[in-house]
């Protein structure tokens, strides 16, 4: 075997393994920025079908459906979490939390936080700071905003992470039943370089 020879067979080896590691990723995945949105918070406030019911608040506590678009090229699972930072605890509050979720997936619809079984297999909903308080129906569940009266509109930050690992718990060495502040420690420091990406968006309400 010639040296031209050899290394033109090394390239097209090359060629093909980059080619089949690419087909393996959704092709919205390759071309433009990482990004989620909400249809059902298009005016980045929450209409009362999505806010909580409890606490003084009377809303419909439905989470609301999410899109997500253009995940990063190696991504394995993706997790959400949202926190409201004005929340008058010293360390915000957390309202919502979904981990391994699948890398193919492209969204979640009107509702799924609101029940375990409708989020995609693996994906499972984290604590919040709701756990307990049964104003959710069930730990883990989506808790709409309900800040106190008075306070200026809180702001809602939605994030979706983008991993190269397919399961976050056992990447962190931490607990399933870890607080979403561990998680997101884990998540935006521990994981490194595992981190792909992050999108996010602001919802604001008060009343």
């Amino acid at each position: 075997m010639t040296p031209l020879y050899a290394k033109l067979l090394s390239v097209a080896a090359c060629a093909t393994a980059l080619g089949a590691g690419l087909a393996a990723v959704p092709a919205s995945a390759q071309t433009g920025s990482f990004t989620l949105s909400s249809p059902d918070l298009v005016s980045a406030s929450f209409a009362d079908k999505f806010v909580l019911n409890g606490f003084g608040c009377k809303g419909g506590n439905v989470s609301p459906a999410l899109e997500w678009k253009n995940v990063p090229v190696g991504t394995q699972s993706l997790s959400l979490q949202i926190h409201d930072p004005d929340a008058p605890t010293g360390a915000g509050f957390w309202h919502w939390t979904v981990y391994n979720l699948p890398a193919a997936s492209t969204g979640l619809p009107q509702g799924a936080g609101n029940s375990p079984a409708t989020l995609p297999a693996p994906a499972y909903g984290g604590a919040t700071d709701f756990l307990d308080t049964g104003a959710t129906g069930v730990n883990g569940n989506y808790g709409g905003p309900c800040p106190p009266v008075g306070d200026k509109p809180h702001h809602y930050v939605f994030t979706l992470y983008a991993l190269a690992v397919d399961d976050v718990q056992q990447a962190g060495g931490i607990p399933k039943t870890g607080t979403a502040s561990l998680y997101a420690f884990v998540l935006n420091k521990g994981l490194g370089a595992k981190l792909l990406g992050k999108a996010s968006f602001t919802a604001t309400y008060g009343r």
